[in-house]
Order: C-alpha cells, then sequence, then structure tokens
C-alpha cells in the first residue's frame, strides 16, 4: 500500500519482555486505574473491571475487561485493547490506537518506552474509554 511502511525488528528476549511488562504494569496500577477504573460500577449494560496489559509476539497490549450486565449474558467478560506498544528496534516503540472500526493506527512512531507511556497517560485516543 501506498504510504505504509515496514519495518523489521530483532525479537525481543523475554529477560527484555519481563522488564517492559513489570514497567507497563506498574503504568497501569499507579495512573490509569485510580484515574479511569477507581471503582467497578455494576449496570445493566457493559462495565469496566478491569486494566491490564499483555504481550502478542513484538507488541504490547494495554486492555480494559469488560462485563456483561445484560440479561441474556449477564457476567461474561470479554477484552478489548485500547493502545498497544509496537516495538520496532532496539529500545523504540510505535505507539498504537485502537479505533472504532477494529483498526489499530499509530499515533506516535519511535517513542521510548518512558515517551510511549507518557503519551498513554497524555493522549485521549491512547486511553482506556
Amino acid at each position: 500500500m501506498a504510504g505504509e511502511r515496514k519495518i523489521w525488528a530483532q525479537a525481543s528476549s523475554k529477560a527484555d519482555k519481563a522488564r517492559i511488562s513489570a514497567r507497563c504494569e506498574e503504568f497501569i496500577v499507579r495512573v490509569l486505574v485510580p484515574r479511569f477504573l477507581p471503582e467497578i460500577r455494576l449496570t445493566p449494560f457493559n462495565y469496566p473491571i478491569a486494566l491490564m496489559g499483555r504481550w502478542r509476539g513484538e507488541r504490547f497490549s494495554c486492555i480494559q475487561r469488560y462485563r456483561s450486565g445484560f440479561p441474556e449474558n449477564a457476567g461474561e467478560e470479554f477484552d478489548v485493547g485500547f493502545a498497544r506498544l509496537d516495538h520496532v528496534g532496539g529500545e523504540r516503540f510505535d505507539l498504537m490506537w485502537h479505533r472504532h472500526t477494529g483498526q489499530w493506527l499509530c499515533l506516535h512512531p519511535r517513542l521510548t518506552l518512558a515517551e510511549a507511556l507518557e503519551a498513554i497517560e497524555t493522549e485521549e485516543l491512547a486511553q482506556p474509554r
């Protein structure tokens, strides 16, 4: 596709992934949970119950877990990603945001981990809904 760029990054080691996961999980617990999910409020609709992170290949996704309050499927849970860090090489990540259409789009390219976490904290598109 025109304008699309491909970057091949060396796979992250288990130690690198563990270090990145620890920083991201600490960020989620310290910054995102108090701000976006200070308490769980039961509703008759879908309502958020948790914020967490998960690796999938070379991508670390920030995820919001929902529980259904609808009578026909009450209690069922599902996950929705709201931000993703795509490893592009070295200590650099593309910060992606999840569009309502299901597409992941690049919000900021080639950020350090600290810059990416700061952008998630300040950029509305990369925050839980």
